[in-house]
């Protein structure tokens, strides 16, 4: 069964992670939370989700799961800080693994450098920073270029979750 990393912070959009996550579960697929800190525990912006962080992003490998999700909400800025964070997000674009981001989750994506020619979407307050990484921005509710999967905001979750499980087919 697959294995699925979470990079996750603080101040997360809670029903980013928690219904991707959720489906991800029903389908048999292992969930492993990455962050600053192993044992921690980070929560959502609306204080409605909790995620304990299993591992720390220093000591782990894209080779060591089968796909990345990078929930919205003030986590990726917050991530995107951090050297390790950044260097594992592009080994798993690099490595050729999905990555799932919504949201703010392609702030991610353009700390990497990974986007440049590529086609995304993401939350409209983040289109600039999408367009000068040199990606092609896409105002739909599910973008897909080979293994990145994206969408703007919570409304477009059913939408996100059917494309990332259409990834393990």
């Amino acid at each position: 069964m697959a294995k699925i990393a979470v990079l996750i912070a603080d101040q997360f959009e809670d029903s980013e992670y928690a219904r991707p996550i959720e489906a991800f579960r029903q389908k048999g697929y292992e969930i492993v939370h990455l962050g600053l800190q192993a044992g921690k525990n980070v929560r959502g912006k609306k204080g409605k989700a909790e995620a304990p962080i299993d591992r720390a992003v220093a000591e782990v490998s894209a080779r060591d799961f089968d796909a990345l999700l990078i929930p919205g909400g003030h986590s990726p800025s917050r991530l995107r800080q951090n050297a390790d964070a950044v260097r594992l997000v592009r080994d798993f674009v690099e490595c050729g693994r999905p990555v799932f981001a919504i949201c703010h989750g392609p702030q991610l994506l353009v700390a990497a450098g990974v986007l440049k020619g590529r086609r995304i979407t993401g939350y409209r307050s983040i289109v600039q920073e999408i367009e000068r990484a040199g990606a092609q921005f896409i105002d739909e509710e599910v973008v897909e270029d080979d293994n990145l999967v994206s969408s703007r905001n919570p409304g477009d979750l059913p939408a996100f979750i059917r494309a990332c499980l259409e990834k393990f087919k």
